[in-house]
């Protein structure tokens, strides 16, 4: 194999190995969270909706996803495990965000 090819198969790989990443998974529940302003419990809900939207994202119907599911199945399955995973964290961590917001009356 010459060294152009072994460029363009390590750049393939490196490729579907990037196509598979995995959302980071948030904690629904944090210790401090009682402890937090309203403007906090805000930000926090915002970061808990980026997240879901990221987790999402990841489980969408791409060019990149399909080739990688082609080449390697296991690696896209857990992919869509853990972008479940991460959506329901996202999920209980809003409803918990709420419920503090509420008790605080924030508006």
């Amino acid at each position: 194999m010459n060294t152009v090819s072994r460029f363009a198969f390590i750049a393939f790989v490196l490729a579907l190995m990037s196509a598979c990443s995995t959302p980071k998974v948030i904690d629904a529940t944090k210790l401090s969270d009682r402890d937090l302003s309203c403007e906090s419990l805000k930000d926090e809900f915002k970061q808990a909706e980026k997240a879901k939207k990221d987790a999402e994202d990841v489980k969408g119907v791409t060019g990149t996803n399909t080739l990688a599911a082609i080449f390697w199945l296991p690696g896209i399955i857990a992919t869509y495990s853990n972008a479940n995973e991460a959506i329901a964290a996202a999920d209980t961590r809003m409803v918990r965000l709420t419920d503090l917001m509420d008790k605080k009356n924030c508006k």
